[in-house]
């Protein structure tokens, strides 16, 4: 009975820090780019978009969907950046804890 008293306590301090690593990601922001920089992103690590930034040499309007593209292309950028980082704090809280590869917990 010991031991299910030690997973149990176990599982609510995992509880706890997945809660605490949420609340965190939602702070740390990362940017993604694209053009050499002229198309920068901002966002959180858990993916929400905090800002947009452009050169102004991108705003020709016959050249719309050349901005478009690079809009997109650093969107993901950021989403890879950010997806990066949750993972990594995702692995610091998991050490030492038997969970098979490639589960995820958020």
């Amino acid at each position: 009975m010991r031991d299910l008293m030690g997973i149990m306590k176990q599982a609510q301090a995992m509880q706890e820090k997945m809660a605490s690593l949420q609340n965190e990601l939602d702070l740390v922001e990362v940017k993604g780019a694209s053009g050499g920089g002229a198309v920068t992103v901002t966002m959180t690590a858990k993916g929400l978009v905090k800002g947009v930034t452009l050169d102004p040499s991108l705003l020709i309007p016959d050249e719309r969907e050349i901005l478009e593209d690079l809009i997109v292309a650093a969107v993901n950028d950021a989403r890879g950046k950010a997806e990066g980082v949750a993972a990594e704090r995702m692995a610091e809280l998991t050490k030492g804890l038997p969970i098979p590869p490639g589960m995820k917990l958020f």
